[in-house]
């Protein structure tokens, strides 16, 4: 290992976290242990990965590794020859399951209301076969002998300043203390396999895009009997063909005539939560903003938003004589002096007629 560089086994960079270096530990081992990868050279991988994660899961062992290359038993063992003791390795206790992370997409409206859905998710569960023990039935985990149950073997070398020990996690047992003779044959003596699930989502009314909601023990199992994970819905609002969201307020538009323009009326409306009216004022300007106060969205923090809506006012393309004629009569009413309006030709001809 003193060859190797341990962060490179581990795939991580030097100025990784200590939970960076725990999860490449993690993914590591899963990858390539014994039990589960049966090719050759994996065991010594295995074991390599192992005694880097040794040394650097230590704050003070990852400390001297940096700024000597060896960890303090290597630099005892080469100067002096002595034989230090170390601390019986532990079995291996329950592991926390790892959180999981689902995307869930909803419509505007469920947003105005809340819903409950259901997601599938494909995650760790405990073994039903062997109840997480890694054994097939009618056995069970054994004390490894090569390790005698302490999960660390030592091995003693010969070099030109002395004897030089090395202590490390066990390669049969991984560190754990126990062998499994006969794995479990569901789960190939993992403990636990991978299996879909369907999850209830409740989605409060008003939720945003983007927002996660937690999901406490709904991740992956423990291993050795561990804790579950956690999952966590990261929520995603589909767009709208009408309404535009601005946080807890609405936006839309609506098309009026020219005449509710400008005489003013009441004009239904469809909002998220259903039918509403929108009062026009007399004189109302083409682009006006008018807001429905209420008809927004909730908000998580209590109250709701408000729908403000767009005025957009529709020219007719073709007109009845009959409306053409109360056009001109308007025009005619409308203009200076109330006068018969001149028609638009010939009022461009006389534009057009050069003065005397």
């Amino acid at each position: 290992m003193a060859a190797r560089d341990l962060y490179a086994v581990l795939g991580v960079d030097r100025n990784a976290s200590q939970e960076e270096i725990k999860q490449a530990f993690r993914r590591l081992a899963r990858e390539y242990h014994p039990d589960v990868n049966k090719t050759p050279g994996a065991e010594e991988r295995f074991k390599e990965i192992n005694e880097a994660y040794q040394i650097l899961s230590d704050p003070a062992k990852r400390q001297q590794y940096d700024r000597f290359g060896r960890v303090a038993e290597d630099l005892f063992e080469m100067f002096f020859g002595g034989r230090p003791t170390a601390a019986r390795a532990a079995p291996e206790g329950p592991e926390r399951g790892a959180d999981l992370r689902v995307d869930l997409e909803l419509s505007l409206e469920e947003v105005a209301t809340g819903v409950e859905r259901r997601v599938q998710v494909v995650r760790l569960e405990t073994c039903p076969s062997c109840f997480g023990t890694g054994a097939e039935r009618g056995s069970r985990p054994e004390r490894c002998g090569t390790c005698q149950g302490t999960g660390e073997v030592r091995r003693v070398s010969r070099t030109a300043f002395g004897h030089l020990t090395r202590i490390g996690p066990c390669p049969q047992c991984g560190g754990t203390g126990t062998y499994i003779a006969n794995p479990c044959r569901q789960c190939r003596g993992a403990g636990r396999v991978e299996l879909p699930r369907e999850v209830t989502v409740a989605a409060p009314a008003g939720v945003e895009d983007g927002m996660q909601l937690r999901l406490p023990g709904e991740g992956e199992a423990g291993a050795r009997g561990g804790e579950r994970g956690d999952l966590y819905v990261v929520v995603h609002v589909a767009p709208h063909r009408v309404f535009t969201r601005r946080g807890r307020d609405l936006a839309c538009e609506v098309e009026i005539s020219m005449a509710q323009a400008a005489l003013g009326d009441v004009v239904p409306i469809k909002t998220l939560t259903g039918d509403a009216e929108l009062g026009v004022p007399p004189g109302t300007q083409p682009g006006a903003r008018l807001v429905l106060r209420g008809q927004g969205l909730p908000d998580l923090r209590g109250g709701r938003g408000d729908l403000h809506v767009t005025v957009r006012v529709v020219i007719p393309t073709r007109l009845t004589s009959e409306q053409r004629a109360l056009l001109e009569r308007f025009a005619d009413l409308a203009g200076r002096g109330g006068g018969r309006r001149k028609p638009i030709l010939k009022k461009v001809k006389d534009l057009l007629q050069p003065s005397p």
